[in-house]
């Protein structure tokens, strides 16, 4: 009875042991994800309105200059236009104002010194008319103009929100394979501890040699004292040594596998940009088409980067100064820098220096993708691998751009071709064939520079 009480306490201390080893294996099989880097936007506050009234309402007028000065002019500081402060004490004319606002360009049409001294002054820029505004809307303008012109600009920047996005990698191995494995180890280990001590079971019967059971107490009695007996015991035994160093093998074979998966995939990775352009505002808000700007995407196998050229467009013009009490937004006059643009004067310099973006997404050199193939003859839509990128802040990777997730998508995509010229022409070189006419490489493209210059 002793023995089988002994036999019995050391199957439960081997098997808390195996269930201690295969709990921990468990938890350390575990997913990946990938975190995505809130980024930040700037605001301004605007200085509060004060002052008497001139001649008219300044609350009412600010609203109006807000919505149609404030592209050209700003109070403290030249723009396009002149700075506006103190404009009703230069001229202290209400009558030649309100005519000169309601249509500039007529008074210099008609030859007025002043008119034309200021259209001559500022390189023949007209000025915009506003033929809707009534008198007293230009009175409640120079009014907002009078109060606000004798205030000190205070400038002030609070940082905004951010957005966050995420997008997890694919590891490409199952948990369920690897924790299938440990359960094959664990029966395996089972058996073999079963095994073994129906062995030595039979081999005390054989012997029936009683004062050798009662040595073979007294060495389990003194084991019972000794803590660390059943682990030494376990460790000469060869077999169970063998599938526990197989085990460990296993284990980090898998998640060795797993790493080397993942290797290069940076679905996430969003760096920081020389100048933080933003896709939401231009792209989203704005409702610019991508291919104002990436126009390579159209008609080449690179979207290409836009130059500045094409910024200046718009930003020569819109410069965000009410937003920043007339000064030029910051990132803007990156751009200006960059060119060597004097916006004063709005002359360009002799030390223009390029921006040096940062590339996101990043194919391996063995793979080739061609932008026009997926864009004018399948009709894809940017998002479809950016992302949406209409409500990025600042873009980063949102899909993995793995060979996987490429074919996954031929597999699944539908051809367009009804009404495509590209494969028209496909379709007709494929009824040629089946008349048995001649098919040439050049009616299936082969005289195309791409098909032999990567």
């Amino acid at each position: 009875m002793r023995n089988f009480s002994s036999d019995f306490r050391r199957l439960v201390r081997s098997l808390m042991i195996v269930t201690a080893i295969t709990l921990g294996t468990s938890g350390m099989v575990s997913g990946q994800g990938t975190p995505a880097d809130s980024t930040q936007a700037a605001g301004a506050a605007a200085p509060a309105a004060g002052g008497a009234a001139v001649n008219g309402d300044p609350a009412a007028g600010e609203a109006l200059y807000k919505a149609n000065c404030t592209s050209c002019h700003a109070l403290n500081k030249r723009v396009l236009g002149p700075a506006l402060a103190g404009v009703n004490q230069k001229y202290n004319d209400e009558a030649y104002l309100i005519k000169w606002i309601k249509n500039a360009p007529a008074m210099v049409a008609s030859g007025d010194e002043r008119a034309v001294k200021i259209y001559e002054e500022y390189n023949k820029a007209a000025m915009t008319p506003f033929p809707q505004f009534s008198d007293d809307d230009v009175r409640n303008i120079l009014a907002y103009i009078q109060v606000e012109g004798d205030k000190k600009p205070e400038a002030a920047a609070a940082p905004g929100g951010a957005t966050t996005g995420a997008e997890s990698a694919d590891t490409g191995v199952s948990n369920f394979m690897i924790i299938g494995l440990v359960a094959v180890i664990l029966i395996a280990f089972l058996v073999i501890l079963v095994l073994n001590r129906v062995i030595a079971t039979l081999e005390r019967l054989l012997l029936n040699k009683g004062e050798a059971i009662l040595a073979e107490e007294d060495e389990t009695e003194e084991e019972a004292k000794d803590k660390f007996a059943g682990l030494k015991r376990m460790a000469k035994n060869k077999k169970l040594v063998f599938f526990v160093i197989l085990g460990f093998v296993v284990l980090l074979a898998s998640f060795g596998t797993v790493e080397m998966w993942n290797t290069g995939v940076h679905t996430g990775y969003q760096p920081v940009q020389p100048i933080k352009f933003s896709h939401q505002l231009h792209a989203g808000t704005n409702q610019i088409d991508c291919q104002y700007c990436h126009s390579g995407a159209w008609k080449s196998k690179n979207a290409t980067i836009p130059s500045l050229n094409v910024c200046m467009n718009c930003h020569k013009y819109v410069q965000a100064t009410e937003k920043y009490d007339g000064e030029i937004s910051p990132e803007i006059k990156k751009i200006y820098t960059a060119l060597d643009y004097n916006p004063e004067t709005q002359a360009y310099g002799d030390n223009p220096r390029p921006i040096e973006w940062v590339r996101i997404h990043n194919l391996p050199d063995l793979a080739y993708f061609n932008h026009s193939q997926h864009v004018k003859v399948a009709g894809i839509d940017c998002q479809k691998c950016h992302g949406p990128i209409e409500t990025m802040e600042e873009v980063y990777q949102y899909s993995p751009l793995t060979m996987k997730w490429c074919i996954n998508c031929h597999r699944e995509t539908e051809v367009k071709h009804e009404g495509n010229a590209y494969y028209d022409k496909v379709i007709a070189a494929h009824d040629q064939i089946k008349k048995g006419e001649k098919v040439t490489a050049a009616v299936l493209g082969g005289l195309e520079c791409g098909k032999c210059h990567y």
